[in-house]
């Protein structure tokens, strides 16, 4: 699509100053427990940063805990905006819907009105970064638990509105990266699931072990994940520990046996900014995203670090969510960060994975917030393996785990790109014919 460079914006006859309440319906419609769907399909706040959703639970009453949150009726083309710290940017434009969808109430779900305004267009210029800081700022000093917006405060907002097929120009050509970046999540999501099924095969089910122990797997043949030249390195048979039965010779030890653990300390006073000023700073849960944390400050006067590629693990509610660090990064308290003694960081992931309901287990402490504290993260038992059978399983991964970085780059460089680009064509000072 041809984009014309001039500086020059359009007249005023062209593009038209209002409202975004003028463009859009906010929490049109609401769901009641009365209309007794049989399962739902929900949404929160925390599995969708930036257009790229994370996870959606699948929920069937009388069996899962309902959260009292999913109320939010969510059509093809809305668009999920939190109110809650607006900077934290989690919002989306919702197009893939399963059947009977809820999006938690700390959601707007706002929807174009139609010949009005286009959702594309409309959402790009929410998420404009001067936008976002002053809802930002606006929730800061609201009253309410948690830093939060009211639907009010996103309908006053003044916007230049262009005719609809201005407006829709400008969000096919914003759409294009996002479009690009959503399919290197994609792609990265099933590099993943690769990786995990690897591992699950050989740690968890002893797929290898077992093969041999029935004959299915002899020497000198090769059989889905378990390559010929690697048939000595699995044990025939199975043998009984205190984590049942595994592979002979394997050996039941403890997260402190085998990981060097950093526990996350808060930098010294306010040290810490939205600026770029100084180390990468993530503080838990709220700063993941997939594989990779998103939601980044920056800390000038470190006290505690993680290095490249070490696997980060929330330790304070919610507790054992997993992300690995880009490049070095300062880590708060509510995130600990591991490495395996071997230096293996696939096996770090993969292995940490496999152990996540047993940091789940202290989510409820008895105090206000579940927290794991180093003593407990360290007494988690674990199964350690074989040196040659943790190189061997990291040589597989980290090919996918290479790839998975390369598409993250070049995510964060589109990103970048669609960013430097989104406020110059919603202000009109380059136009799209």
């Amino acid at each position: 699509m041809p984009m014309d460079g001039s500086s020059g914006k359009p007249t005023n006859g062209e593009w038209r100053k209002t409202t975004v309440g003028e463009c859009v319906a906010i929490n049109a419609d609401a769901y009641s427990p009365k209309e007794a769907w049989p399962f739902i399909n929900y949404l929160d706040t925390g599995s969708i940063t930036q257009n790229l959703v994370y996870g959606i639970q699948r929920l069937t009453p009388g069996e899962d805990k309902i959260p009292t949150r999913a109320r939010r009726k969510v059509e093809h083309g809305d668009i999920v905006y939190s109110t809650v710290r607006p900077n934290q940017k989690h919002y989306g434009v919702i197009k893939d819907i399963p059947a009977n969808f809820l999006a938690s109430t700390g959601f707007a779900v706002i929807r174009a009105k139609q010949g009005v305004a286009d959702t594309g267009f409309i959402y790009y210029f929410l998420t404009q970064a001067h936008i976002v800081e002053y809802l930002h700022i606006i929730a800061e000093e609201s009253v309410t638990a948690y830093p939060a917006i009211r639907p009010s405060d996103i309908e006053r907002l003044e916007i230049q509105l262009p005719p609809l097929p201005t407006q829709r120009a400008i969000s096919r050509v914003l759409g294009a990266f996002d479009d690009k970046i959503a399919l290197n999540a994609r792609m990265n999501a099933t590099l993943e699931a690769m990786a995990r099924a690897l591992f699950r095969a050989w740690f968890v089910d002893f797929e290898p072990t077992r093969a041999k122990q029935a004959g299915r797997w002899r020497r000198g043949e090769t059989l889905p994940g378990m390559p010929a030249a690697l048939y000595d390195a699995f044990p025939a048979e199975l043998t009984a520990t205190e984590l049942g039965d595994v592979p002979a010779g394997w050996e039941a030890r403890t997260i402190g046996d085998c990981y060097y653990l950093t526990m996350g300390q808060a930098p010294p006073g306010k040290t810490y900014n939205e600026d770029g000023d100084g180390m990468p700073f993530f503080q838990g849960r709220a700063d993941f995203g997939f594989r990779y944390p998103t939601n980044r400050k920056f800390c000038a006067a470190p006290k505690r670090t993680a290095h490249p590629d070490d696997t980060l693990v929330s330790v304070r509610a919610p507790i054992g969510s997993l992300n690995m660090a880009y490049d070095e990064c300062c880590i708060g308290r509510g995130v600990a960060a591991l490495r395996h003694k071997s230096g293996s960081s696939a096996f770090t992931y993969y292995s940490v994975w496999s152990v996540q309901w047993e940091l789940q287990r202290y989510e409820q402490t008895g105090t206000v917030f579940g927290a794991v504290t180093k003593k407990q993260f360290e007494a988690i038992p674990i199964l350690e393996p074989p040196i040659e059978v943790i190189n061997a399983f990291g040589e597989f991964a980290q090919q996918w785990d290479k790839r998975i970085r390369l598409n993250t780059a070049e995510s964060r460089n589109l990103a970048a790109m669609r960013d430097a680009l989104l406020p110059r064509l919603l202000s009109g000072e380059v136009r799209v014919e």
